[in-house]
């Protein structure tokens, strides 16, 4: 048995492995490395800008959405950060206890959680965002220019599709 399990030998085995099922292959191989590429992208920024501030992607994404919309009440901060409201709960007090996130009933409505950044937090974003991005610039840097908007148009596609399809009821 090889030891390469990268991308190549995974498709190449899943062919040799399930080819004779009838099934749609490229669309296996498409969203296949969509899930390897966001992988990859997650893993490699988690760990050349995040890690030393002891800052979970999922924390970051956290704080980036409340920062960019100045504020966010928590189920519309889950929505926008695509996590459940049960774990933004848990991130959210890790953030908060970390002095970079406020939450704050809403004097309006009392039921509801309003979430801002600390100057702490904005601090934080100032000094991290640049960085964030030009790590993000990094990954995609062997992708020709005018690539990159016909590369998002596919990928919002997949997202339209899959929001479309749950909110059919598919999910």
């Amino acid at each position: 048995m090889s030891n390469d399990f990268g991308l190549a030998a995974t498709e190449q085995a899943m062919s040799t492995h399930i080819g004779k099922l009838k099934l749609d292959f490229p669309a296996a191989i498409a969203v296949s490395s969509l899930y390897r590429a966001a992988n990859a992208v997650r893993n490699h920024l988690t760990n050349t800008v995040l890690r030393e501030h002891d800052l979970s992607w999922t924390g970051f994404v956290v704080l980036w959405v409340v920062w960019i919309f100045d504020g966010l009440e928590t189920r519309h901060a889950a929505q926008s950060a695509a996590i459940s409201k049960g774990t933004l709960t848990g991130v959210a007090k890790t953030l908060e206890t970390r002095g970079w996130l406020r939450r704050e009933t809403d004097p309006a409505d009392r039921r509801l959680v309003l979430l801002s950044l600390t100057d702490a937090g904005v601090a934080l974003m100032e000094e991290l965002y640049p960085r964030f991005n030009a790590a993000e610039a990094e990954v995609v840097a062997r992708i020709a220019p005018d690539g990159l908007p016909l590369l998002t148009e596919h990928l919002r596609t997949m997202v339209r599709t899959v929001e479309d399809m749950e909110a059919d009821g598919g999910a």
